[in-house]
């Protein structure tokens, strides 16, 4: 209980396994039950069968088991819990959990990345043509680092747990259609249209991660601050603007908590959203003061907007709360993996 409530959980001896929890939610299947599994396995203490299980990333936080919980265990907030633990627990680095425990050592890192982007400008003079190319050239490699060196290793780490150590014996051409599952589940969260009254979140999710695709592809690939091409200038100022419009209302949504989902949020939650807005308003800002002939007047902007991206990079999508979403895809596929090897463990037994 000590541990898990640096990432966020309150105590989960209220709850006395009602069911109910299970029982609304859409998302459960056989072979495949939540959260009521994992709040039994934390009151055991089975913490090899916390790690080895998908079904925590299988929950969309709809909000309707804890608002239908009688006993007020808030199992929707345990099971986000749960989610920043096995990220940790993914993690070979061990940042993720330094970060997620240490509000501190977080914001230490923040300062440390934007000191190093200011030195950077120092060196170069604030030149905007050199910084502006340096800029480029990092987003560039900070991707392919972080992708080669954290992202990859951690969710090989997590089939690890949750595929071979859970002993998931999966016939071959379940991998094959799991493939499928992946980039499809990754896109576009389909599953979420399964809990009720969730279509305008789907929707408002959907062109989010589509802007911020959109954003990344044009600026980092096709250099969206550089190129003089009409298109890709346009497509940049839409997706720039759908990334900062909806993590505004995100944000609203949050401060509101109208809705159950939005009742808890923990500093991570916030980074993740104020830093994602920033990224693309300040984004968009840089084109904008380059079609009018500003920036060179008003290089800060550009200097804010690479800060920005680095800290977005460095620290927020290799351990903060954007790599549920990759998680989350990969899970989607590694549960069917299970319910084929369940399917053919049946199958042999009959």
């Amino acid at each position: 209980m000590k541990e898990m409530s640096q990432y966020g959980m309150g105590t989960w001896n209220a709850c006395f396994h009602c069911g109910n929890c299970t029982a609304v939610c859409s998302l459960t299947e056989e072979g495949i039950l939540f959260p009521r599994k994992e709040i039994r396995a934390l009151q055991m203490g089975l913490e090899d069968k916390l790690a080895t299980s998908v079904e925590p990333w299988l929950c969309y936080y709809c909000g309707d088991c804890t608002e239908t919980c009688p006993r007020d265990a808030n199992p929707g907030e345990l099971m986000m819990s749960v989610r920043r633990w096995l990220t940790a627990k993914y993690d070979w680095t061990g940042l993720a959990g330094l970060f997620y425990k240490s509000l501190s050592a977080l914001i230490i890192a923040f300062v440390l990345v934007a000191i190093g982007i200011v030195a950077m400008g120092f060196v170069k003079d604030f030149n905007s043509e050199a910084v502006m190319y340096f800029g480029h050239i990092l987003e560039f490699y900070l991707i392919l680092t972080v992708f080669t060196i954290i992202l990859i290793p951690n969710i090989l780490r997590m089939f690890y747990f949750t595929v071979i150590k859970a002993k998931v014996n999966a016939p071959f051409g379940s991998y094959i259609a799991a493939i499928g599952n992946l980039i499809t589940h990754m896109f576009t969260q389909v599953k979420t249209l399964k809990c009720d009254k969730q279509t305008v979140r789907w929707l408002e999710h959907f062109l989010l991660v589509m802007g911020y695709l959109g954003l990344l592809v044009i600026t980092v690939f096709l250099d969206w601050f550089g190129t003089e091409n009409q298109i890709i200038i346009y497509m940049g100022y839409i997706t720039g603007g759908l990334v900062f419009v909806f993590t505004f209302l995100l944000m609203i949504s949050r401060l509101s908590k109208a809705r159950e989902l939005n009742k808890y949020s923990q500093p991570t939650d916030w980074f993740f959203i104020i830093w994602l807005f920033l990224m693309g308003f300040t984004a968009f800002l840089v084109r904008l003061f380059i079609d009018i002939d500003l920036l060179n007047d008003h290089f800060w902007i550009y200097m804010v907007h690479l800060i920005v991206v680095s800290q977005w990079g460095m620290l927020l999508v290799p351990f903060g709360k954007w790599t549920h979403f990759l998680y989350r895809s990969f899970a989607v596929s590694f549960a069917n993996l299970k319910k084929a090897a369940l399917i053919k463990k049946l199958a042999t037994a009959a």
